[in-house]
């Protein structure tokens, strides 16, 4: 699809699908004034970039997001900063909390979901580990701006140009995909900068992911309580 949903239906896949057997998943309100910024009467691929450069500068967004697959469903709540962020993540079978502070990852999670990271630990327990520890490093990027973004932008085909329309109350572009299993779009703004709104996802795993937020202060502080992942018993 337009990677946006395929993306962060890739990374809640790549990550999630490796976490929990077949889980899933994968911009919004600019700033700025009413006139137009001229991307709709560009190329596709001309749109994808511009939208892409005005997302490579963002200073934070915050993203939320739904992807079902049959029975099953998946959501996140994401607000991302060039410092840190934070993230609610809910996969059929296990749940959980991140708060990223530079090097420092703290994850909180039930227990189902910390048994498939290896880690036996009491539900609620906030641990506290380097963003490069073996067992809870592959969820860091779901705290990462650049990364997290770039992936949900990402393309696995041809786009298209779609119609002028709205999309969450803003003027935007389309861009459609459409492959095999599933036809994806993405919105971008129109006005302000070129950010894109919303991403949407039909087929087989269907979906939608909105940001919004862009640029906004966001404030990320240390739960009070936590335990170093190193204290923690590997699950039996």
């Amino acid at each position: 699809m337009l990677t946006g949903i395929h993306s962060s239906r890739a990374r809640l896949k790549a990550t999630l699908t490796c976490l929990l057997a077949g889980a899933l998943v994968a911009v919004l309100l600019g700033c700025g004034g009413s006139s137009s910024n001229g991307v709709a009467s560009k190329s596709a691929t001309e749109i994808l970039a511009a939208s892409k450069a005005a997302v490579a500068s963002a200073s934070s967004v915050h993203v939320t997001g739904k992807t079902t697959q049959g029975r099953l469903s998946a959501s996140l709540d994401l607000t991302l900063s060039a410092a840190g962020g934070t993230a609610q993540v809910s996969l059929p079978g296990g749940s959980f909390e991140l708060i990223r502070i530079g090097e420092t990852l703290y994850l909180k999670a039930n227990p189902a979901f910390y048994r498939t990271l290896g880690i036996s630990a009491p539900a609620g327990t906030w641990l506290k580990a380097p963003t490069g520890n073996a067992q809870v490093g592959t969820l860091v990027v779901f705290t990462e701006l650049a990364g997290e973004v770039d992936n949900l932008l990402r393309t696995s085909g041809e786009i298209v140009k779609g119609s002028v329309t709205t999309a969450n109350g803003q003027p935007a572009i389309e861009l459609k995909q459409r492959t095999q299993v599933y036809s994806g779009k993405l919105y971008v703004a129109t006005t302000g900068k070129p950010y894109p709104i919303k991403l949407v996802d039909r087929g087989l795993v269907a979906g939608q992911i909105s940001f919004s937020e862009w640029n906004k202060p966001v404030s990320l502080s240390a739960p009070a309580k936590t335990i170093d992942i190193g204290e923690v018993k590997a699950a039996g």
